[in-house]
């Protein structure tokens, strides 16, 4: 089963990397269709049309193909008699070699390269136990771009933590390729948050009376596709919550770009 877990390792993020969700895809285009500025229109057609020259050519659709993050999860009735974090970075191998990827994986303090995309904590692994016999395995190239404006708040409990996330979007939104998607963690501890936010960008696009009020109040900010002006400067936002201390709030963003890149392969 190594070998299929590793086979199917690189197929998702050859998909992941080649193409976007047909659900991303659309919200592109509605945007497109219902923006009015013409410089903003103009770029969510420009990408529109390099995502589908790239899923055509079996290219990257970024030059940023991103750290690799995995979210896993596996059937509690599965037992597997090899290294499961070993055989996804052997995929990581393969396609960084075969697709071919970006070396993005450096020594913090060296900035020493890996040179194919694994290292120690890379690629990322989130792992969830789920009923079934079986492992379902996606995968989020995360680019630095949009990773690089993201971080985490500890607020005071009297704080209101909308104004926040809007305030910090305002200032942080134009550097990070919009039109954004934006996970955000509320709650938890300072670690928790960060990971909740994570995990939000997983199940965009959020839907709640919160969320949708939130993605009003950030389109309205006017900063536009690649931070140049226009009525869409968010796609979607999915907030995360957990219980956290009475004297404390912790709020995380995590940022997301316009190519909502990932990818799914079930093993049964």
């Amino acid at each position: 089963m190594r070998e299929e877990v590793v086979e199917a390792t690189v197929r998702a993020l050859r998909k992941a990397e080649t193409s976007l969700p047909d659900w991303v895809m659309k919200q592109i285009e509605a945007a497109a269709e219902r923006e009015t500025n013409p410089v903003a229109r103009l770029h969510l057609q420009f990408m529109l049309e390099n995502a589908r020259l790239a899923e055509a050519e079996g290219l990257p659709l970024c030059q940023d193909t991103g750290l690799l993050i995995f979210r896993v999860e596996q059937g509690r009735d599965l037992r597997l008699d090899f290294d499961l974090g070993e055989a996804l970075a052997e995929g990581v191998r393969r396609a960084t070699r075969d697709i071919p990827l970006r070396p993005n994986a450096v020594e913090p303090s060296t900035r020493r390269n890996s040179g194919d995309n694994t290292g120690p904590g890379i690629p990322d692994i989130i792992r969830e136990t789920v009923e079934g016999d079986g492992l379902r395995l996606t995968v989020f190239p995360k680019g630095a771009g949009s990773e690089n404006m993201s971080l985490v708040g500890m607020l005071n409990p009297a704080d209101d933590p909308i104004d926040f996330i809007v305030r910090t979007v305002a200032e942080r939104a134009a550097n990070a390729c919009p039109p954004l998607f934006l996970g955000i963690g509320l709650g938890g501890t300072f670690d928790l948050a960060a990971r909740l936010a994570k995990r939000a960008l997983f199940s965009l696009p959020g839907t709640s009376e919160t969320e949708l009020m939130l993605l009003k109040r950030i389109n309205a900010l006017g900063i536009g596709p690649m931070g140049l002006g226009g009525e869409t400067t968010a796609l979607g936002v999915r907030i995360e919550s957990a219980f956290c201390h009475t004297a404390s709030l912790p709020v995380a963003l995590n940022f997301q770009c316009w190519a909502h890149r990932s990818a799914t392969e079930v093993i049964r």
